[in-house]
């Protein structure tokens, strides 16, 4: 089958798979990802192992897909701040995908990243939860899980609501 007829369909991102992982390893190393804290960051990392438990379909194009196979053999979408916000909002094909929203949108399961002054993002947050007034994140690279977002000091933050994944059709009819 020619590439031009790879045909997708859309499957359910399980939230409550995502967060349970995120409550399972926000303190430790899941031992099948590589630990990214040493060599700059492994908050990325995290946030796409958290969304690859509620939606198990990696994206498997070399250059702008998302997907982890080794340290070595992984997309920049997959341990990359920018990269995985490429990938996740302009996403058509397999693996997860969302948009932008405002942050009064944000359910467990989506995805915030922070920004200094210069809208340089450098840091991915996953949302596993809510308090009165706050969002409750987890992370990696400084370990947390139902940290309050106002701990963190950032200028800017864009958040992403993830809206579900898609998984190449095994026999698409033509």
């Amino acid at each position: 089958m020619s590439e031009n007829h790879i045909k997708y369909e859309n499957v359910t991102y399980d939230r409550i798979k995502a967060a349970e992982y995120a409550h399972k390893w926000a303190y430790k190393r899941n031992p099948q990802f590589y630990d990214f804290s040493q060599i700059g960051g492994d908050c990325t990392n995290f946030v796409s192992q958290c969304l690859y438990a509620g939606c198990p379909y990696m994206n498997f194009n070399k250059d702008v897909g998302w997907y982890y196979i080794s340290p070595s053999n992984r997309a920049a979408a997959w341990s990359g701040v920018e990269y995985f916000y490429k990938f996740v909002v302009n996403n058509k094909e397999a693996g997860i995908y969302g948009r932008l929203c405002e942050s009064k949108e944000l359910s467990v399961g989506d995805v915030i990243q922070l920004a200094n002054s210069k809208y340089n993002y450098y840091h991915t947050l996953f949302v596993c939860g809510f308090s009165p007034n706050e969002i409750l994140v987890a992370a990696h690279s400084y370990n947390a899980f139902m940290l309050p977002l106002s701990s963190y000091h950032y200028n800017n933050l864009r958040c992403i609501k993830i809206l579900g994944g898609r998984k190449q059709q095994e026999n698409p009819a033509y």
